[in-house]
């Protein structure tokens, strides 16, 4: 069969859920209380067997996996880029681009306020009309560059975040039905044939062993009925040696009926 698939980064929080529910079920529920047991340890040791309870649902999750992997037409889980090697790669120029569209506008606008403010300030001293007014010019100009680019840096960022946000919701496997009935059906092997048995030899092997007041049959016995000079009670008829107070139950000496 090979060896089992181990269960992605995604389908943790699947697993989480499927273990509640196991927990929370009316029999796990009886066993936790019976044998003590806190039913955050047993979480705890559930999320830790995580690779032993998954393997029982291995045909399973490969299906699923599978089918995931088809309807994301074979790229990588979504969210997840890749580090390095082949795949979905950033572009060369991608970086320096987002760089230079955050870092124009505010150099446009540092440079834009030292200009005006010299510029303006050489006029309002009366000093070098020439060298103020280039100033003054070059300073709109900056601040014109950094309004423009301000606004292409934002329409930019808009359109970025629309795209990778239509991509992931395409990406969804809850969105494709197929995708959705093999998770359910890895879900429910796992809580069956996984989760549950595990859980019920953790119970099993954690309750306390049996007390001599937990054996079955009668608590008690009548003393009367127990000792050892009772051999059954008296059905003896007229005529016959009887145990009851009032007679023997022998006939007379003179061939009398008994006094009953």
């Amino acid at each position: 069969m090979g060896r089992p698939s181990r269960l992605g980064d995604e389908d943790r929080s699947d697993y989480g859920r499927a273990l509640d529910e196991v927990i929370a079920s009316p029999e796990i529920r009886l066993l936790l209380e019976r044998s003590g047991v806190p039913g955050g340890r047993l979480r705890v040791r559930g999320l830790a067997a995580v690779a032993h309870t998954t393997s029982a649902a291995d045909a399973e999750y490969r299906r699923y996996a599978a089918l995931r992997r088809r309807a994301r037409g074979g790229r990588q889980d979504a969210g997840v880029s890749p580090l390095s090697g082949p795949g979905d790669q950033e572009r060369p120029g991608a970086g320096v681009l987002a760089v230079l569209g955050v870092l124009t506008p505010v150099l446009a606008a540092v440079a834009a306020a030292t200009f005006l403010l010299l510029g303006y300030g050489l006029r309002l001293a009366e000093a070098l009309p020439a060298l103020a007014g280039t100033l003054v010019g070059v300073g709109w100009f900056s601040l014109v560059v950094a309004a423009v680019t301000a606004l292409v840096s934002v329409v930019a960022l808009y359109r970025t975040a629309a795209k990778q946000s239509a991509d992931g919701t395409a990406s969804v496997p809850d969105r494709y039905p197929a995708v959705e009935d093999a998770r359910e059906v890895w879900l429910a092997a796992l809580r069956d044939r996984g989760i549950r048995p595990f859980l019920l030899q953790q119970l099993t092997e954690a309750a306390p062993p049996p007390g001599p007041g937990d054996g079955r049959g009668p608590r008690f016995s009548s003393p009367a009925f127990a000792g050892p000079d009772f051999s059954g009670p008296d059905f003896s008829g007229p005529g016959f040696e009887g145990s009851g107070p009032r007679g023997s139950g022998r006939p007379a000496p003179d061939g009398s009926e008994p006094r009953r």
